[in-house]
């Protein structure tokens, strides 16, 4: 790899980074999400470099960007060379240090806050540009809990993505007390103008907008699922024929990761301790036994691989 470039200190008086100035991005972690936001990032003509755990884990991160290219290509979504040229665009490396010359660095590694403090710890050392922004994809962490671990908190904002991201038009914004205007002003119109999605503000609380009323709702049809009331099948038909939700709440939460859905859970309680967040024990058993929904193959549904 070569060497990083040196970083772009002239940044205007204002302290905004225009969009049209970022376009060095670095994706931490190549896994649904992570791929997922790579590919919308590669696909609007970023360079943009995907840091995984290993070689490894690295390879198959770009394996999961071209299979969802070619399926966007073989169902008429994108022709065949601008999905070539996506997928040219994007860097795939094992090694963190290779992020040191981004303009804007997005991390989606596994919902976990101790994994996900580490990673901003080693950010905060790594990427060069004092000005550059650290963003999180969480679904449920505190932002302020991981500005905190670096030395520049106020560069630090929540850049929430929905699965799948390629296909979502939503975006959420998340400030912690710390996140200054200018940044979260310069990634909204990054998310705008750049990658052509949607963005809504939150404030810095578990479950943000989106999933603190959604997961809910998921949690709802598991209990009625687990106390034998509705079959999955029945209870998904139900929403999706009696109230005209494209996917029954059994099978988004398979689609989300059964596990995430248990994390985001456990974030919510932990933060108002109000029993609807509570995870109930099915969905429990379900993520200890490995059941973790559309990427394991099975969940409340079973999947055949693609």
């Amino acid at each position: 790899m070569n060497a990083p470039a040196q970083p772009d200190r002239s940044r205007p008086a204002d302290g905004i980074r225009p969009a049209g100035r970022i376009q060095r991005v670095g994706i931490v972690g190549g896994g649904q999400m992570g791929a997922g936001i790579a590919e919308v990032c590669a696909r609007a003509g970023l360079d943009t470099v995907v840091a995984e755990a290993g070689a490894t884990a690295a390879r198959a991160a770009r394996e999961r960007v071209a299979v969802s290219l070619e399926r966007a290509v073989q169902r008429g979504k994108l022709d065949r060379n601008s999905a070539e040229d996506a997928l040219a665009r994007l860097v795939f490396t094992g090694d963190l240090e290779d992020l040191a010359d981004r303009q804007l660095v997005i991390e989606a590694v596994t919902e976990d806050p101790e994994a996900k403090t580490e990673v901003f710890t080693r950010l905060d050392k790594t990427v060069e540009d004092p000005d550059a922004v650290l963003a999180t994809n969480t679904s449920a962490i505190p932002v302020m809990r991981l500005g905190m671990a670096t030395g520049r908190a106020d560069r630090v904002v929540g850049l929430h993505f929905f699965n799948p991201v390629p296909v979502l038009p939503l975006v959420e914004v998340v400030s912690s007390l710390h996140t200054s205007e200018d940044t979260r002003t310069a990634v909204e119109a990054f998310v705008r103008d750049a990658l052509g999605k949607t963005t809504v503000r939150s404030q810095d609380r578990a479950g943000f907008v989106v999933n603190a009323l959604l997961i809910p709702y998921l949690l709802a049809a598991v209990r009625m699922a687990e106390s034998g009331f509705a079959s999955a099948a029945d209870v998904d038909s139900g929403m999706e024929l009696g109230c005209a939700h494209p996917m029954g709440p059994l099978r988004l939460a398979d689609l989300i990761g059964l596990d995430t859905v248990e994390a985001i859970a456990r974030s919510l309680y932990e933060e108002f301790k109000e029993p609807l967040y509570a995870p109930p024990p099915l969905l429990r058993r379900m993520v200890q036994a490995g059941l973790l929904g559309r990427k394991s193959g099975r969940g409340f549904h079973t999947y055949g691989r693609d």
